[in-house]
């Protein structure tokens, strides 16, 4: 574990959402690297003075969508930002990924889906509702093209995207995109074994580390006086 250093600015990290549940070991996993992390809730007035917000588990922001993107403007840094999320919550991003030449399921599909997770741009685990999984490489490649896609459209890069989640079904050769969350999907850290899940929130970490360095709030960035 990283010890603090009297000499250098700690940014102040929160996890907006509840820190029961699938991502409980994220505090801990930022910890080992040196960054102290707290949770809150994201309509709390205390997230408008972090350094940085990582939406994680927001699931009431459909019904209260107006406050939440008016809320994702006022936060300083967020993760994923603030631009990404007005353009994910939209019903045409789908469309706009059609047009970039993404294979889109134009029916809700009638079997599970697979989920493929990516963090900063690369690809982490795969997982349906009931486990973990072995994704095949052309469901990867899927993924990775519309992950690269939405980067495109955003006019970011895709390492820009601290995680995003891939929905595809079928599988090599006819495999389609059911959906592309870049907002707060569930990761499904749960499902991973014990070593696993350490690995990928370990990769996690240094994905938020990589972005306070891209937003100048690293650790090195700001020495005290």
């Amino acid at each position: 574990m990283k010890l603090a250093r009297p000499d250098i600015r700690h940014p102040r990290i929160v996890l907006a959402g509840s820190e029961d549940g699938d991502d409980a070991g994220l505090v801990a996993a930022l910890r080992k690297r040196g960054l102290h992390a707290r949770w809150l809730s994201w309509d709390d007035p205390d997230t408008l003075r972090a350094d940085l917000v990582i939406l994680r588990t927001v699931t009431d922001y459909a019904g209260r969508l107006d406050e939440f993107l008016a809320w994702t403007k006022r936060v300083p840094n967020l993760l994923n930002a603030a631009e990404v999320v007005a353009w994910n919550v939209g019903q045409h991003y789908l469309r706009e990924l059609r047009h970039a030449g993404a294979p889109i399921r134009s029916r809700r599909p009638t079997g599970a889906a697979t989920a493929l997770v990516y963090l900063g741009g690369t690809q982490s685990h795969a997982f349906t509702k009931q486990r973990s999984v072995e994704a095949d490489f052309e469901l990867w490649d899927l993924g990775q093209a519309a992950l690269q896609a939405a980067a495109d459209q955003l006019g970011i890069g895709a390492d820009e995207l601290l995680y995003a989640r891939a929905d595809v079904v079928g599988g090599p050769g006819h495999a389609e995109l059911v959906g592309l969350d870049l907002v707060a999907p569930s990761l499904g850290w749960q499902l991973l074994d014990d070593t696993a899940r350490d690995d990928r929130q370990r990769q996690f970490a240094l994905c938020v580390e990589s972005a306070l360095e891209r937003l100048g709030l690293g650790p090195l960035s700001q020495r005290r006086p």
